[in-house]
């Protein structure tokens, strides 16, 4: 998510955080910032030491307010900043300094105990100046600072180790005028070193205009850069060994981390954007879930007796997906429709219906349109959406983010998964203040979500095995994806999937819907992709896949390890692990982006920039 870059060494540093910023802005961010150290401020000076400036919106905003550069400052930390605690604003944005303001930090990921670690500080009597999580975490440290003898090191080596969450942070402070600390608890970090300056980025683009040299901070590690040198501990204050990697790929690739494209990225980026959509989001030693942004009480939703959710494209599938979700364990009447139609058929809305708006972007001009008027009815709203203050999430009474990161390809891959896991929890929310499910089953419902990430990692591994079947179908013209219950929707979204990206007539349909009239299109030479994983109806499914077969359709099936059934009907078939049926579509679908990538691929068309299609729509 957030772009991150320090340095220290001999030459100026604003030029050279500016630069790595600007190639981390491919990341996506909302607001940005520096820290320098001021060689020439006093100790007691009221900026503690640093230049701060801080700004919201694009590089170019913070590029009008920089003036009065501290001269000769030859060390600082910089941040692009992708909203979760707090909007999009200067306060916000960061870096961060502690209660002195000599310690200034930047911060990716979430702090999971947010809430509880806020009250602590108050209560100390701290005063804060954001909404958000990581100044938190600067004023731990800080405070560990002075505990623990003016080590930062060690402070941040404790902090790191007791806090909860997802964190890679810098640090910087005006005591220690040539050294920067870095630490790693999830999301990604890099070093790099040359004769005599230290860099540390979150990711490869922003030191390599200055070194081909990498190291790669490993999770659970603090380390120390210096001019021309670089030192490591694990969290538990033993010194570890960093082995440098020599990067040969170009700029561009370098922010592929090495893939061919951002498309393949974000496809392998996925299990990683699972935790990120869980993170925070249980109560730690409890089964139960709480959501930080649904500002709409629990009597509220105690109110609700239905619910519409509305999309367009891949989330109009996710919330399909919701859909048997929420009937299931809330035992409301739910009903998903487009977007585009929803405001033209006049739909019956009162103050208790609930409205779940679905947006990556949350800039979708039908989504928005659609829960406007809603809205108008007195619906409560809640929007669904990967932006943070996005207009969708601005508008509706509540929002619930999903953390996926920003997805570069236009085709959405890690925005769908992530999509389709918080509309899970949010059904599971639901369940729970409704009393609609024993606490029991939902906990053994939370502990099967997140399992979700290893198992979606053992499809990616598949990738190459997914190619080699793409491959032998690349000349094909027309394919047909088809499933039951929550694989209904899945086919539908492999069968976009591979529209969007291959340009081949690919369509979806409920499995038991082809007899009514589109069998009649069945023949050799058609290719019929079948979901037959784990369900109520898998045995209904692999019925429907014989009668295509015996039609001269080859058949293409995605079903779990063991499943002899599926084997026998499969002219081909991927086999992907079992897991709680509703969550099936989280799993099941990676093979079908990679099936679509691979055969687009072998097709030879752009798989990043499809013809004709925009990332983010914002019209009717």
């Amino acid at each position: 998510m957030c772009g991150i870059v320090g340095y220290t060494g001999p030459d100026e540093v604003l030029p050279i955080l500016i630069e790595g910023l600007s190639r981390l802005e491919y990341r996506g961010y909302d607001s940005s910032g520096v820290a320098l150290l001021d060689p020439d401020a006093s100790g007691d000076s009221s900026d503690g030491g640093l230049w701060i400036r801080r700004r919201p919106g694009k590089l170019s905003e913070l590029k009008r307010v920089i003036d009065d550069v501290p001269a000769h400052a030859r060390l600082g930390i910089g941040h692009t900043r992708w909203a979760t605690h707090g909007g999009p604003t200067e306060a916000n944005a960061h870096p961060h300094t502690d209660e002195t303001g000599r310690l200034a930090l930047v911060h990716n990921g979430i702090v999971e105990t947010f809430a509880e670690i806020r009250r602590e500080l108050i209560g100390a009597g701290v005063t804060l100046k954001s909404e958000t999580d990581t100044e938190l975490v600067a004023h731990l440290i800080g405070r560990h600072l002075v505990a623990h003898g003016g080590s930062l090191v060690e402070a941040v080596r404790i902090v790191m180790k007791d806090i909860e969450g997802a964190l890679a942070i810098v640090v910087m402070h005006a005591d220690f005028p040539d050294s920067i600390v870095a630490a790693r608890k999830g999301p990604p970090l890099v070093a790099g070193l040359t004769a005599d300056a230290g860099l540390v980025g979150s990711d490869i683009p922003a030191l390599l205009a200055h070194t081909r040299d990498i190291y790669v901070v490993e999770d659970e590690r603090v380390v120390e850069i210096r001019p021309g040198r670089i030192t490591a501990w694990d969290l538990e204050g033993n010194e570890v060994v960093l082995t440098p990697k020599t990067i040969t790929w170009s700029l561009e690739a370098a922010q592929k981390d090495g893939y061919e494209d951002f498309m393949l990225k974000e496809i392998h980026e996925q299990p990683a954007t699972i935790r990120d959509t869980l993170v925070g989001r249980t109560e730690p030693g409890s089964h139960r879930l709480h959501l930080d942004d649904m500002r709409l009480s629990e009597d509220a939703l105690r109110n609700v007796d239905r619910v519409s959710i509305l999309g367009c494209g891949t989330s109009f599938h996710s919330g399909m997906v919701a859909k048997y979700a929420i009937e299931h364990w809330t035992r409301l009447p739910c009903e998903v429709d487009l977007s585009s139609e929803y405001r033209y058929r006049d739909p019956v809305l009162d103050a208790r219906t609930l409205v779940i708006g679905v947006s990556q972007s949350g800039e979708t001009a039908d989504t928005i349109e659609a829960c406007k008027h809603a809205g108008h009815w007195d619906a409560k709203v809640v929007a669904v959406t990967n932006v943070v203050d996005s207009s969708l999430a601005r508008d509706a009474d509540a929002v619930l983010y999903t953390h996926a990161g920003p997805e570069i390809g236009v085709a959405a891959t890690k925005t769908f998964l992530a999509q389709v896991v918080a509309l899970e929890t949010l059904a599971l929310y639901l369940a729970q203040v409704r009393g609609t499910m024993k606490p029991e089953v939902t906990g053994e419902l939370l502990a099967e979500l997140h399992l979700l990430p290893d198992k979606i990692q053992q499809v990616v591994d598949q990738s190459d095995e997914i190619r080699k079947i793409a491959e032998r179908f690349a000349d094909r013209r027309d394919f047909f994806f088809i499933g039951r219950g929550v694989g209904y929707p899945t086919a539908l979204e492999g069968a976009l999937k591979l529209k969007e990206i291959s340009y081949v007539r690919a369509e979806g349909f409920a499995a038991g819907e082809l007899k009514h009239g589109p069998i009649a299109l069945i023949e050799p030479g058609v290719v019929a992709v079948g979901v037959c994983t784990k369900s109520f109806v898998r045995l209904k499914t692999l019925s429907n896949v014989q009668e295509v077969k015996a039609r001269g359709a080859t058949t293409i099936l995605i079903a779990n390890e063991g499943d002899r059934e599926a084997a026998e009907a499969a002219d081909v078939l991927i086999t992907v692990p079992t897991t709680e049926e509703l969550f099936a579509p989280a799993i099941d679908v990676v093979a079908l982006q990679l099936f679509s990538y691979w055969l687009a691929k072998a097709r030879g068309t752009d798989v990043d920039m499809p013809r004709n299609l925009a990332k983010t729509v914002t019209v009717e």
